[in-house]
């Protein structure tokens, strides 16, 4: 008694997939949060400590990490990555796909 599990592809962004308002910006939002987690990973920096290089108070740094991005803007995301070190550059060219597409690309 085997029962067929129907898989549909992804199309590359989760967000998209469960029909989410706004899911090219959450996709955005959700990798720069990764990032800025694993630069406080990386630098073995505490909530804390994170917090006061962020300047906001550890639970916005706890939400942050665990991916709860409502009250994050993505400049505000930006703001946070450029506090701890890294460089951001947006990039504005033609179209290579017949779609529009927003995308981070991997350092």
């Amino acid at each position: 008694m085997t029962e067929e599990i129907e898989v549909q592809a992804s199309s590359g962004n989760v967000f998209e997939d469960l029909a989410l308002e706004n899911a090219e910006e959450l996709l955005v939002k959700a990798e720069l949060a990764r990032r800025i987690s694993r630069i406080i990973t990386t630098q073995q920096m505490t909530q804390t400590e994170a917090a006061e290089v962020l300047e906001v108070d550890q639970p916005k740094i706890s939400a942050l990490i665990n991916g709860k991005l409502a009250g994050f803007s993505t400049a505000r995301l930006f703001r946070f990555l450029n506090a701890l070190g890294s460089d951001v550059e947006i990039v504005v060219k033609p179209k290579s796909l017949p779609q529009a597409q927003t995308r981070v690309i991997p350092s």
